[in-house]
């Protein structure tokens, strides 16, 4: 066991605010829509605002999730870009494939649209919640 000295912050002690279950929600709103789109293929005009609705608010909650992350402090910064880096990699990687399918299949530019910004927030959000898991528990030093 470590010793962080009188201006340590033990990570276990420390509350958070909810970037998990922020993000969760925006990546819930992202995949509903996506579901959407998907249950309306083939139909000539698809109606497009639920699916709208859903996507843009899927946007707001990753806004309020960076907004929240960003406020915290002390944090491990160091640890998050690691593993954030990494991971939007793997996941713009797996986005760009899913896109790749979405083209090759001819999916008309209004679903292409949301099904693409679904996939941003896929790309993106997982990401953070990941770094914002393993940063969490680091140990930091307290300004204070």
């Amino acid at each position: 066991m470590s010793t962080l000295g009188p201006a340590g912050v033990r990570p276990f002690e420390r509350s958070m605010p909810p970037v998990t279950g922020l993000g969760m929600a925006s990546l819930a709103c992202a995949v509903v829509s996506g579901v959407i789109v998907a249950s309306q293929v083939g139909m000539d005009d698809p109606p497009m605002v639920v699916p709208t609705m859903f996507v843009a608010a899927a946007l707001l909650l990753e806004i309020a999730t960076v907004v929240v992350l960003v406020r915290i402090r002390p944090f491990a910064w160091d640890r998050f870009r690691l593993v954030f880096s990494v991971g939007l990699a793997a996941y713009v990687l797996q986005s760009a494939i899913i896109a790749w399918a979405f083209v090759i299949n001819d999916v008309p530019a209004g679903p292409m649209t949301i099904l693409s910004l679904g996939l941003v927030v896929f790309a993106t959000i997982v990401p953070v919640m990941l770094a914002f898991t393993v940063a969490r528990y680091q140990a930091v030093d307290d300004p204070r």
